[in-house]
């Protein structure tokens, strides 16, 4: 069964952990070693994760059978609009239902909070499994965005959508 166990900041080095193993797996083929050595460096160092949960992000790990499976990071834009930072399950793991059952498992959460009417996320527009995956939980693509990340490196991404009880 999958779990989400919210993270704390004596937890964001787990976080760390499976960012460096999930990247690095994952990322290289599409944004390159060098953007991804930085971005782990940039925004998945412990100072860093820290900073990004006192602005807001709420970190939970994806667990299954007492084993970390990957993360998410969620933060509440305005009421029913929330935004997904992260959303990483680790490569191995692909392919089981496991990123569907947390998104589920996002949606109930927030739903007994109120009601939740939209979710926004940014995806690297050559990460296709991605792409394809969030179209078959029910985003769609909003707008194209490109993020200047410092040193050089640029995000190229889709701003995706999903619309709730609108």
């Amino acid at each position: 069964m999958i779990e989400l166990i919210k993270s704390d900041a004596k937890d964001l080095n787990k976080i760390a952990v499976l960012a460096e193993q999930i990247w690095n797996i994952h990322y290289p083929p599409i944004i390159g070693r060098a953007q991804v050595d930085y971005m782990l460096m940039r925004f998945y160092n412990l100072d860093s994760l820290i900073e990004q949960q006192q602005e807001g992000q709420d970190f939970y790990i994806i667990r299954e059978n007492a084993i970390n499976l990957g993360f998410i990071s969620i933060s509440k834009k305005t009421d029913g609009f929330y935004f997904i930072h992260k959303f990483y399950i680790n490569t191995s793991q692909q392919g089981r239902g496991i990123g569907e059952k947390t998104f589920e498992k996002i949606q109930t959460l927030f739903e007994k909070i109120q009601t939740l009417t939209t979710i926004h996320l940014t995806v690297n527009r050559l990460n296709y499994k991605a792409i394809n995956f969030y179209f078959k939980i029910g985003f769609k693509i909003k707008e194209t965005a490109d993020f200047d990340i410092g040193s050089g490196y640029q995000m190229n991404d889709f701003i995706m959508e999903w619309q709730g009880n609108i």
